[in-house]
């Protein structure tokens, strides 16, 4: 990770929330104390169990968001595309991360002070909606992951999970930005299971793997196996 001094919310490719609502006061621009950092592929963002000091947009790139478990067997819950905000759950609740990012390719991050955020939730209304609503989507996300893994099988998480990939990068072709180790870790299975599914989808003519290349070739018998389980 290293800081940028010269990146600052005027020349920001995103404009955040908290731009928004800081922006035209004068007595607010002046507390925000803003730090730009840069992040390559696999550095760790946030670590669980550790302080939460900053409220962290993600900029640009990739980041995902999971839960360490024993003997070093991860949860990944969903991914992030910006903008989004990371952290967002324990804002105000939890002085620790109940949770760990990192980055999934070269990304920035801006780093807000936690303090001034609550200040600003407190005092400006249309912020508090935006935080709330993201917050929303984060445990929607997250709810959505839990049922997902208690009802249903292997097949039926992966099918989910590939769907989901191809939403996110919009179509139905796209590049696998993630090792099996990690798309294991997004279903629950192991390495070695992952790489099974994808030779077993495979060979039904449901996708097309080359090399990091994924492609969709039935997307309603994969959406049927999603919905079975």
């Amino acid at each position: 990770m290293r800081f940028s001094k010269k990146t600052n919310c005027d020349t920001c490719i995103l404009k955040c929330d908290i731009y928004s609502t800081i922006n035209g006061d004068s007595n607010n621009h002046q507390m925000l104390n803003l730090l730009h950092a840069h992040f390559k592929k696999h550095d760790v963002i946030c670590k669980q169990g550790t302080e939460v000091t900053h409220a962290l947009f993600l900029v640009r790139g990739s980041a995902k968001l999971y839960v360490e478990g024993l003997n070093q067997r991860n949860i990944i819950l969903y991914i992030l595309k910006p903008p989004a905000y990371i952290g967002l759950l324990c804002f105000f609740d939890n002085p620790e991360y109940s949770y760990s990012v990192s980055a999934l390719e070269d990304s920035e991050v801006c780093f807000i002070e936690l303090s001034l955020v609550k200040k600003l939730y407190i005092e400006n209304h249309d912020l508090l909606l935006s935080l709330n609503n993201a917050f929303g989507k984060s445990v929607s996300a997250i709810m959505k992951k839990i049922i997902s893994l208690n009802q249903k099988q292997a097949r039926g998480r992966f099918a989910e999970n590939l769907i989901y990939l191809s939403a996110m990068h919009g179509s139905h072709k796209f590049q696998l930005g993630m090792t099996r180790k990690e798309i294991g870790e997004m279903i629950a299975i192991s390495e070695e299971n992952a790489v099974r599914l994808f030779t077993e989808f495979s060979k039904e003519n449901i996708i097309s793997l080359k090399g990091r290349e994924i492609e969709i070739l039935d997307a309603s018998l994969l959406k049927k196996i999603s919905e079975v389980g």
